[in-house]
């Protein structure tokens, strides 16, 4: 008689299975809350602890770890291996149904201990599985209830599941097995550099990501995409898609998460207008209808087409200051049901994302490059501890403070060379992504207009000439906040100096290539 394993966390499917498996004349053998879910429900099933003659140990640690099983799995179809096996008393074991302990379920749970985490490392059914896909071209392994459906037709219709489909099953084992270990070792690096309050980067990186969503296309139409996750069951960015005609394109994917990242650095309700992975336009506002009209005031022409992202929730006022103005996307913490009705109404091509509050940026950055990547730790304004200096005979006045600490929090988004001019609640104006950075200063004056008269400008890296600061003098900026460092500081400041605006030092770049 055929005989089949089962031990199983995720219960889905498991009693249609078995009954498939009895009907086709198998024995089946089951471990622990296994056999009894099987034997709930009047199923005929062999305990494990009968076969291996062994009591599970140590509140369940220790069940299926016993050459019993193992042998009955890993005998190869010959003649040697299975007198081998009736010598010891064992016999073949041709099913394996198999799936996991949760833990990168437990283990990302919102305050998980690592203690509890750790009873969720599965160690016999991780053996068991690769035993039995070491085995594939003898035994069915199964460790996804999607696939059971295979087998229960197989089994009904009498036929067998062929060599090419087995072999597919076991590689679905190892491509689980090491996800599986891939979660575990994040949890405990991350726990390790915890406790250590440090930030090395890692000798070696091990992590999987799950195809989400395959995408129209890439940056161009000729080229294929695809959204991956690490979290199999996340939507994009970790969100909730909420409305939208249209699939969200590979380029809205870039957008949004820019536009995300910037407002998640404001305290107070700000909209973000993000076009080609650049701000193009941040206001602040307790009225965040009004927050959005002043950020898309920056720059009307560009913001058509371009993703938005408030870190309030949406509301119908939001909506209605959009005006006729086209957005690709939104991203917020959440859609008000009035609002969502007349998004659903009047823009029915727009994709909204429901990103909430407790989702965060991820500490570390990965970018492709040919034949590896980079990793870096993210940017997360300035480090603690860090001091802003006036280094010129005027210095700021309160709002003009103001206006520098906003610009300053703001060009941090921005590609490098990166320019922002704004005023204490909303940018006016921005440059970047400029080889020159006088170039960057002369679009972000354009852009501004007249409202650069009385504005703060802040620059990411430092001023390698005087000439930046002529062109934002001549434009009217009053105060100018940059890092400092180059060679030609006295330079800059003079010239600071002689057209009466006020310079800081931070002492800090931000550069985002």
């Amino acid at each position: 008689m055929p005989r089949a394993l089962l031990s199983v966390s995720d219960k889905s499917g498991l009693i249609d299975l078995a009954r498939a498996l009895i009907a086709a004349g198998h024995e089946l053998v089951a471990s622990g809350g296994t056999a009894r879910t099987l034997s709930g429900a009047g199923l005929p099933v062999t305990p494990v602890d009968a076969l291996t003659d062994q009591q599970e140990l140590l509140g369940g640690r220790v069940k299926t770890l016993h050459p019993a099983l193992h042998a009955g799995i890993l005998a190869r179809d010959t003649a040697a291996d299975l007198a081998e096996l009736e010598q010891a008393g064992f016999a073949p074991i041709d099913v394996v149904v198999c799936n996991l302990y949760p833990f990168r379920e437990v283990s990302g749970r919102q305050g998980s201990a690592l203690e509890e985490a750790i009873e969720q490392i599965d160690i016999g059914g991780v053996a068991l599985l690769r035993a039995a896909a070491k085995n594939f071209s003898r035994v069915i392994t199964l460790c996804d209830p999607e696939d059971y459906g295979l087998l229960e037709q197989a089994l009904s219709a009498g036929t067998e599941i062929d060599l090419a489909a087995r072999r597919s099953l076991a590689a679905k084992v190892f491509e689980l097995t090491q996800a599986y270990d891939a979660a575990i070792h994040s949890r405990f690096r991350k726990k390790a550099q915890d406790s250590t309050q440090g930030v090395a980067t890692p000798a070696r990186l091990t992590q999987t990501f799950y195809r989400s969503e395959v995408l129209r296309y890439g940056e161009n139409p000729h080229q294929q995409a695809a959204w991956y996750s690490q979290n199999p069951n996340a939507g994009p960015l970790g969100g909730e898609l909420l409305g939208g005609q249209r699939q969200l394109s590979y380029n809205n994917y870039l957008d949004l998460d820019v536009a995300a990242r910037a407002v998640r650095d404001f305290p107070t309700p700000t909209v973000a207008v993000v076009k080609h992975l650049s701000p193009i336009g941040l206001a602040s506002d307790e009225d965040l209808s009004v927050a959005c009209q002043q950020a898309m005031a920056a720059d009307p022409l560009s913001s058509f087409g371009s993703v938005l992202a408030t870190n309030r929730p949406v509301s119908t006022a939001f909506i209605a200051a959009l005006g006729k103005t086209f957005v690709e996307a939104i991203v917020a913490p959440d859609f008000d049901v009035d609002a969502l009705a007349m998004l659903g109404a009047k823009r029915k091509n727009c994709r909204l994302l429901r990103l909430p509050d407790g989702t965060s940026g991820d500490a570390w950055q990965q970018r492709s490059v040919t034949g590896g990547l980079l990793m870096q730790s993210a940017d997360e304004g300035d480090p603690i501890g860090s001091t802003w200096r006036s280094v010129t005979a005027r210095e700021p006045d309160e709002v003009a403070q103001r206006a520098l600490a906003y610009a300053w929090r703001a060009v941090q988004h921005v590609p490098s060379n990166a320019i922002v001019i704004a005023n204490p609640c909303a940018v006016v104006g921005v440059g970047g992504g400029l080889p020159s950075r006088v170039d960057a200063v002369v679009l972000a004056v354009r852009k501004a207009g007249g409202r650069a008269q009385g504005a703060a400008l802040a620059s990411d890296a430092f001023f390698p000439f005087a000439d930046g600061i002529e062109a934002a003098i001549a434009a009217g900026i009053v105060a100018v906040i940059q890092p400092g460092g180059s060679v030609r500081d006295a330079e800059v400041i003079a010239a600071a100096d002689e057209g009466g605006i006020a310079m800081v030092f931070t002492g800090v770049r931000h550069f985002r290539h």
